[in-house]
């Protein structure tokens, strides 16, 4: 019996996979997933994992792997419909009735993909036999083995228009063979033929490790020199990786993604140890490749050729990625030396280099800062305009957090580049004057001249007071603005204490609620300083502050009072200086001073941009 692929999915997802395997075996959390004895073999040391939230086991010493159906049709010796029936009950699932289309439908797909089992087993012959003799020399060249031959399922498709045809005919049905893929039929009618001709042939599996397509390299200088097979009922180019098994396999052990551009790169990368290596079918990465990524790693690797079309090939992967990333989820990108590729770099310089270029993979953000910041950014216009396209790069990032932070770090990275107006010391000296020589009388300079001692205090304590009761009433802050708190200084030493309360108790449980978060602060001997900073007095001008707030005024509410603080902690400073400077004329006073004008300028040069 058949069952539709939906209710399959939802027999996974409703049952636990370590729960089922837990009553065979005793299973034991580590990270991610659960390590055990092998149920399937004798062993003495743990080497079967169960990785839950993707779904499947895989046992290292014996190399059993499958999911919650698999492995109840193992244990308990069920028929494949009798284990899902089983599963089905556990999960108070109700299993579907078929009717006689959808047998057939079901019959028609078991039967194609073993035709294309049977197109991948002869291949693999006819490239050992005599026809095969330039296949194999162009493999051997390739430096391939016959054992890396025969572990990725290498053929050869004869040069013959319907070799393939003939040996297969007998078994399936011309139709059905051209359904899988395997036959072409001419647009202007008359016989089919074969598909793949006088290639080398790359069997491509899905997750499960079944042939469900090829990629067939030309021998000679036809055209198109890499050719899949065309798209059928079961193999879709864009959901699919070459070499998806195998690293779905090797995940479970380290998670890691490595994504490389051909086949043999692929090939290259898991014989040398790195065995995560996959490949998109030609194309560029589609958004369901993007999301099975993500199931083997949080932060995949992309590794590209260092010319135009690696960087245009970074650029697409980039564009794709932006709009889907969420917290914990990106890419990474590595730039390959000039005129290499995986393959041969292994070859030449061995697996350190390409190791060395792997760990070197820098942050999409980078990428995408550098993809508009290649322009010139030298005039106040240039870099509104570098502002303005980054916000609109940001902007198609649908995560609320994930958009919020790659503004903090664009803000960064814009008021850390040079401005034509300042620079350096230089500047410095041009717009307050120069800095004090030995024996020379100073002047001090004109801004702090007749300044009284103000005291900016009750103002800048209430910005204080609105921060922390942002972080007591909206505690998912302490994860979104993380960046925020790890340089946030309160002059206040009350509600300096406070935040450091409140950071340390977060760290001890991130997912702290408001409430929760009260109790511990005031069983901390912190509710007097609580009750101040929650109090009317400093909620009637915060609106954004207060408990009924929505997500996005409290985010807006952070970012403004952040900004205000910072702004008049760095005038009092300056003010401070600024008194220092003119009662202690010297070096080291003015070499205190001059580096907080230097940010006073930043600020005054960046605000008003479109970023924040």
């Amino acid at each position: 019996m058949a069952f539709p692929p939906q209710f399959l999915d939802e027999v996974r997802a409703r049952v636990s996979l370590a729960e089922v395997i837990g009553r065979r075996t005793r299973l034991v959390k580590r990270g991610r997933e659960f390590v055990g004895l092998c149920p399937f073999h004798k062993e003495k040391t743990p080497s079967f994992h169960v990785v839950e939230d993707k779904g499947f086991y895989h046992c290292f010493g014996c190399g059993v792997h499958g999911d919650v159906i698999s492995f109840a049709m193992q244990t308990a010796n069920l028929t494949f419909p009798e284990a899902v029936e089983d599963l089905a009950r556990q999960a108070g699932l109700e299993v579907p009735r078929q009717g006689r289309e959808e047998r057939e439908e079901a019959q028609r797909q078991a039967t194609s993909l073993g035709a294309v089992e049977a197109a991948c087993a002869f291949f693999e012959a006819a490239l050992h036999g005599p026809q095969g003799r330039e296949a194999r020399q162009y493999l051997e060249r390739r430096g391939l083995d016959l054992a890396a031959i025969r572990r990725f399922r290498l053929g050869y498709a004869p040069e013959s228009r319907d070799a393939l045809k003939r040996a297969l005919s007998k078994d399936f049905p011309e139709a059905l063979l051209i359904e899988a893929g395997l036959l072409r039929r001419p647009e202007g009618g008359g016989d089919s033929f074969d598909y793949f001709r006088h290639r080398v042939i790359f069997p491509i599996g899905d997750r499960k490790g079944r042939i469900i397509a090829f990629g067939g390299r030309v021998l000679g200088d036809g055209q198109p020199k890499y050719l899949n097979s065309p798209e059928t009922p079961f193999f879709q180019k864009g959901r699919v990786l070459y070499g998806w098994a195998a690293a779905r396999a090797a995940a479970a052990k380290e998670p890691s993604a490595i994504v490389v551009e051909g086949y043999m790169d692929v090939i290259a990368l898991q014989r040398a140890g790195f065995a995560t290596a996959v490949a998109p079918l030609g194309t560029a990465l589609t958004e369901m490749q993007i999301e099975e990524l993500w199931r083997l790693a949080p932060e995949p690797v992309l590794c590209f050729d260092g010319d135009a079309a690696g960087q245009r090939a970074a650029g697409r992967a980039l564009e794709r990625a932006l709009p889907m990333l969420k917290p914990g989820h990106s890419l990474r990108f590595a730039v390959l030396p000039a005129g290499e590729d995986p393959d041969t770099l292994i070859i030449r310089q061995g697996e350190a280099a390409m190791r060395d270029v792997l760990e070197r993979a820098r942050p999409l953000a980078e990428i995408l800062w550098e993809s508009e910041a290649a322009r010139p950014a030298d005039t106040p216009e240039r870099r509104a305009g570098l502002e303005q396209r980054l916000e609109t790069r940001i902007r198609a990032i649908a995560d609320r957090s994930v958009q919020e932070h790659y503004r903090s770090y664009v803000r960064e990275r814009l008021f850390a580049a040079p401005r034509p107006m300042l620079r350096g010391r230089r500047g410095a000296e041009r717009r307050f004057g120069p800095a004090p020589n030995p024996g020379v009388p100073l002047r001090t300079p004109a801004p702090f001249e007749g300044r009284p001692k103000t005291d900016l205090g009750p103002l800048r304590r209430r910005q204080q007071e609105v921060l922390m009761a942002l972080l007591i009433h909206h505690p998912f802050l302490l994860n979104e603005m993380a960046e925020d708190l790890a340089g946030l200084q309160l002059p206040a030493p009350d509600l300096d204490k406070l935040c450091h309360e409140i950071l340390r108790l977060h760290a001890l449980n991130p997912d702290l609620d408001a409430a929760t978060l009260k109790f511990h602060l005031t069983g901390s001997g912190f509710s007097r300083t609580v009750e101040g900073v929650t109090s009317p007095q400093v909620l009637s001008h915060a609106a954004f502050a207060r408990v009924e707030a929505d997500a996005e005024a409290v985010r807006m509410g952070w970012i403004h009072t952040r900004d205000q603080f910072q702004q008049r902690h760095l005038a009092t400073q300056i003010a401070e200086a600024g008194r220092d400077l003119a009662e202690h004329m010297d070096e080291e006073t003015w070499t205190r001073l001059q580096p907080l004008l230097e940010q006073k300028s930043e600020d005054e040069g960046a605000s008003g941009g479109g970023i924040g």
